[in-house]
């Protein structure tokens, strides 16, 4: 027990003093070639401009890099092969235990985190150099929901076909058997998720929101006794707060796609693994609370002849539009986001 607990926060402790170490690389980096947007400005799902956002962060949306998400992935990369290394060089039962590289556990959500983080990179890049579809750059949104979906059906297809998972946990009931339709339900729920990434919309949001989410999810692990994914999630983590170090206000970068989406998309191969799909929605009510304000938005635009509910979409960029201070927004989605996040942790355990 006592290794166990060693195993899952001892990686998660380097990992924070990691990202933290090569932040200043990498900041100094970003700020010597200018990786930031040259032009304010951004672009609705729907395509139609945002003229209020563009009024609200005119200031912010240019001479501050993006790609801090990098800090997140790299570190996450980083700690988990020199793991794997001391075990491999230096094999005693401890370096091994620690060691939490293991193919049904940690193979899949690691390599969806660095697949996924590379195409918000590639996104990132097109906008920060102006050559995307838009004013503000970057991949159009339907090239990226493409490469999700690509992403999401080779995550599915290992959970068929290699885990042979077909079935979802229901808390208090057991499990609900659904075949080979498990499939595109993966699918569906990384959809759902990737939707989730405009969280990333104020300083310090979607590192908080996204730390909660995680660490959450290394208890449940924990307690499922699947220890090796338990490590993982502690990684990211705390790879998250050494990017939440420095991007609480003032940023000194922005995550962007590169961390969010790496973000978005593992934490959906970590939902089937824990098999708390059915409480993900308590879990992670931010994420939910985003996509369901957007989905209202854009139904009320589209169905009431182009009257909306809120002054803008997403909803934290509501309250900021109706004078709620940033730091006021991403206190209070932190607070909720922990009290959620409690809830359906037990919820999940005692459930089963």
């Amino acid at each position: 027990m006592i290794i166990d607990v060693v195993k899952v926060f001892a990686p998660s402790t380097v990992a924070f003093f990691i990202g933290v170490a090569i932040t200043p690389i990498l900041t100094h980096y970003l700020y010597q070639h200018r990786m930031w947007k040259k032009r304010a400005g951004k672009v609705a799902p729907d395509g139609q401009p945002t003229p209020i956002f563009d009024q609200l962060h005119h200031d912010r949306d240019v001479g501050t890099p993006r790609l801090g998400g990098i800090i997140i992935w790299a570190t996450v990369g980083l700690v988990t092969l020199l793991f794997a290394l001391i075990a491999v060089f230096y094999p005693t039962p401890v370096t091994e235990k620690l060691n939490f590289l293991s193919r049904n556990q940690t193979w899949l959500p690691l390599f969806t985190l660095i697949m996924a983080s590379l195409i918000g990179l590639a996104d990132d890049w097109l906008e920060i150099s102006g050559k995307g579809r838009y004013v503000a750059g970057g991949l159009s949104f339907r090239k990226r929901l493409l490469l999700v979906t690509l992403l999401g059906i080779l995550g599915a297809l290992w959970f068929y076909f290699k885990l042979e998972r077909s079935s979802i946990d229901i808390p208090f009931s057991g499990e609900l058997s659904i075949g080979w339709l498990i499939i595109p339900f993966f699918v569906l729920i990384m959809i759902f998720l990737f939707s989730s990434s405009v969280i990333d919309g104020l300083d310090g949001l979607a590192g908080g929101v996204m730390a909660i989410i995680f660490g959450a999810y290394t208890g449940i692990a924990f307690f499922q006794n699947q220890i090796d994914l338990a490590a993982f999630c502690a990684v990211v983590t705390g790879a998250i707060l050494a990017f939440l170090w420095f991007n609480i206000p003032p940023a000194r970068f922005y995550m962007s796609e590169t961390g969010i989406l790496g973000l978005t998309t593992t934490l959906t191969i970590i939902v089937f693994l824990t098999e708390s799909v059915v409480t993900l929605p308590i879990i992670a009510f931010p994420l939910f609370a985003t996509v369901l304000g957007n989905v209202i938005q854009l139904g009320s635009k589209k169905f009431r002849q182009g009257k909306k509910v809120f002054r803008i979409a997403p909803l934290h960029h509501h309250f900021e539009a109706i004078g709620w201070s940033p730091a006021k927004i991403v206190m209070r989605y932190w607070i909720i986001g922990i009290i959620m996040a409690v809830i359906g942790m037990i919820i999940t355990l005692i459930g089963r």
